[in-house]
């Protein structure tokens, strides 16, 4: 079985918490209360596998508060990950000004690819937000965005979640055949 250290990373109050138990099939949670540090969910998911056993693979999904005070933590909560998962509110337009910060700190300073990335647009029950008017800058426009709607359409970001554990389990396995390569020659 593999094992993969995931971040999912946001502001505080963008549904993040709730979102990560949802995709990981977690409890439910239903009073907001604001992640402190960090939150580690270990979760398998059969529908993505590193071998051709169909043995599903393990991740590690770490809930990282959003709060500017967990700063110091970061470097630490980013070790070894092998993906970032940024969750933002879309109807908030600071978040939208903020994601950049978030990509240059949880992306680009620990030298991840953008597939390794993924950013997930996340729309709270009752918002009524339109998908299609969500415009991003350079260099975050080349990354994988699916919007999130837990209360429309739950299935939708559940398969694009997959789609990205099997992106990773991809990069991960195409990188340490790299390095194995390199031992032999």
């Amino acid at each position: 079985l593999f094992s993969k250290e995931l971040l999912l990373s946001s502001f505080p109050q963008s549904g993040k918490t709730v979102l990560a138990n949802f995709l990981t099939e977690s409890s439910d949670i239903t009073e907001y209360n604001p992640t402190q540090g960090v939150r580690i969910l270990e979760f398998e998911n059969p529908h993505v596998t590193s071998n051709t056993k169909g043995t599903g693979c393990e991740f590690e999904l770490w809930d990282c508060g959003g709060d500017p005070k967990f700063e110091s933590c970061w470097p630490a909560l980013m070790k070894d990950s092998h993906g970032v998962v940024i969750v933002f509110n879309a109807d908030l337009p600071s978040h939208l000004k903020e994601i950049e910060m978030w990509y240059s700190c949880f992306v680009q300073q620990q030298f991840l690819q953008d597939t390794q990335c993924l950013l997930i647009a996340h729309h709270k029950p009752g918002s009524g937000s339109d998908k299609g008017n969500l415009t991003l800058s350079p260099p975050l426009n080349k990354l994988k965005l699916v919007h999130s709607n837990l209360e429309d359409d739950p299935e939708e970001i559940r398969l694009e979640f997959i789609k990205y554990l099997k992106s990773i389990i991809n990069s991960v396995s195409e990188s340490r055949d790299r390095e194995e390569m390199s031992i032999i020659t």
